[in-house]
């Protein structure tokens, strides 16, 4: 059978990976390996059709070396095997090995002395956090790289290229298809290829229109705007007009969504407002949203619309409060700028000198728990935008003049 357009269109060398200029690019890391000529064991994680196994085929090409690819739950330990006696044939060799995160204990413990020696150098591939999901012993041998998202205008450019090239001859498209697949993939540069190479094949004279994209794709194909960047605009327009508490703008924008049937990133942007523009004001929401994402789910379109508008007139009309997660950050910056210092001796584990607060009365008993070094830093800032974080504060001012 003949290979799909996608792997047609596969990169031979890094200057033709698509996106990934924070690896790829003039003067980065990996451009810089190939520039010196030494490859190191890496792990390279993100979501699918970003450009995993294109960056690794195309580091090894680059360099001209000898690669094998496996799969880390489709191979067996005779392959394994295969391609150890290879690297030792050959005295070196690069193992490409996809779903590296379900690599079993016997893969690794073969593969592990080698890795070690430097016959074989690993670039592995994963959609899973290798931080949670890779052995530490595997993780701790490699160089860990996080692969960006597509932005639509490269998974355009990769289109771009495959309609120009001779894989798809005598094609046309009509005006705006190429950015309606950019949309239509998410991101996703491998579908957006199959999805153009399918339609490419289905359409009378190989002439591409929207009502031929219609056909051949489940989701309805929907334009927000004339302009085509529209798509964002109402994503970013759903969650502000929530924020700024306009229940009539967020219906509207939220009609706009499920008209395009992205229920995903719904989901996502009411579960970031509970969080990022409730939060304390009403923490009840959190579990509302979830609770209306699993109906949602349960139900599908069309009836996924009605608790999707009750939980939205709910968030719009919502106090908001973003206390909470501006508490973290100013936290989170301390420890970004090395400011943190050691923890207080008496809260260490298994201290003789800790003070269990359910001994003392009103489960309270003075005692520093932040670093010395962090005394009196406050991260918390109140609002009194509910009831409920008016007692919060009430609860946070009492508790600080007893620790002073």
């Amino acid at each position: 059978m003949e290979e799909p357009l996608a792997i047609k269109m596969r990169p031979s060398c890094l200057d033709e990976i698509i996106g990934q200029k924070h690896l790829v690019g003039e003067n980065k890391v990996l451009y810089n390996m190939v520039k010196s000529k030494k490859l190191f064991s890496m792990i390279l994680y993100g979501k699918p059709g970003i450009g995993k196994t294109s960056i690794a085929v195309a580091l090894a090409s680059t360099l001209s070396l000898r690669y094998r690819t496996l799969n880390a739950v489709i191979h067996n330990k005779k392959d394994f095997d295969t391609v150890i006696e290879e690297a030792k044939m050959y005295k070196g060799i690069i193992l490409i090995m996809d779903e590296i995160h379900r690599l079993n204990k016997d893969k690794q413990d073969l593969l592990l002395p080698y890795l070690e020696s430097g016959l074989v150098t690993l670039i592995g591939m994963t959609t899973a956090n290798p931080f949670h999901k890779i052995n530490p012993a595997i993780r701790s041998r490699c160089q860990i790289f996080a692969l960006h998202e597509l932005e639509d205008t490269d998974v355009k450019e990769g289109l771009i290229k495959a309609v120009n090239s001779s894989y798809l001859p005598n094609i046309k498209v009509e005006e705006g298809i190429l950015s309606q697949i950019s949309f239509m993939s998410a991101g996703d540069l491998r579908y957006a290829y199959n999805l153009l190479e399918v339609a490419y094949v289905t359409s009378s004279n190989h002439h591409i229109t929207l009502d031929s994209l219609k056909d051949i794709h489940a989701k309805p194909v929907f334009f927000h705007d004339k302009n085509e960047d529209g798509h964002y605009d109402v994503i970013s327009a759903f969650q502000k007009s929530i924020r700024g508490s306009d229940v009539n703008a967020s219906l509207h924008y939220l009609a706009r969504l499920i008209e395009a049937e992205d229920l995903d990133i719904i989901y996502r942007r009411m579960t970031v407002i509970a969080y990022e523009d409730i939060g304390l004001a009403n923490p009840s929401i959190g579990p509302k949203v979830e609770a209306a994402i699993a109906a949602s789910e349960r139900l599908g379109l069309p009836e996924a619309r009605i608790p999707l508008g009750d939980i939205v007139i709910e968030l719009a009309l919502s106090p908001k409060s973003n206390t909470g997660h501006l508490a973290l950050d100013a936290a989170l910056a301390d420890i970004r700028k090395g400011n943190t210092g050691n923890v207080p001796d008496h809260i260490k584990t298994t201290s003789p000198l800790y003070k269990y607060p359910h001994d003392y009365p009103n489960s309270f008993v003075k005692q520093e728990y932040i670093p010395k070094n962090l005394k009196g830093r406050k991260y918390y800032i109140p609002k009194e935008t509910s009831k409920y974080e008016q007692s919060l504060k009430a609860v946070y001012e009492a508790l600080e003049r007893k620790f002073q």
